[in-house]
């Protein structure tokens, strides 16, 4: 579970508290949970009570977003903490068009995983 800066937060539009993405999942939120342990997405503390928030852009319909897993992967590999994964994929680059999590969303997966890669380089 990560802490973020306000600059961080604010690149993100909208969150899901872990019973929210439960529930589009159709699973239980220990399954949920355990995603987030395992690095499949990203939670950060948020709001008063301080309750773990993912960005819904991770989510489409009643799956993680396709590309997503093996992006944060790439990024983890690279050295990327979670907050830097975040302001990543959440950061406008125009040679997609759009941010990196836009062209996961859109199925553009390949060409966000190249420039993870490139990030090694």
């Amino acid at each position: 579970m990560t802490e973020i800066d306000a600059k961080t937060e604010a690149l993100v539009d909208s969150w899901l508290t872990l019973p929210e993405i439960a529930e589009r999942l159709g699973v239980e939120v220990t399954r949920v949970r355990q995603m987030v342990k395992e690095g499949q997405l990203i939670a950060v503390r948020r709001g008063e009570n301080r309750a773990l928030h993912v960005p819904a852009a991770f989510i489409a319909a009643d799956k993680v977003v396709k590309g997503l897993v093996g992006t944060l992967t790439l990024l983890r590999d690279d050295g990327f903490s979670d907050e830097e994964a975040l302001e990543w994929l959440f950061t406008e680059d125009p040679t997609l068009p759009g941010t990196p999590a836009q062209a996961l969303r859109e199925n553009r997966g390949t060409e966000v995983k190249r420039r993870a890669q490139a990030l090694a380089l």
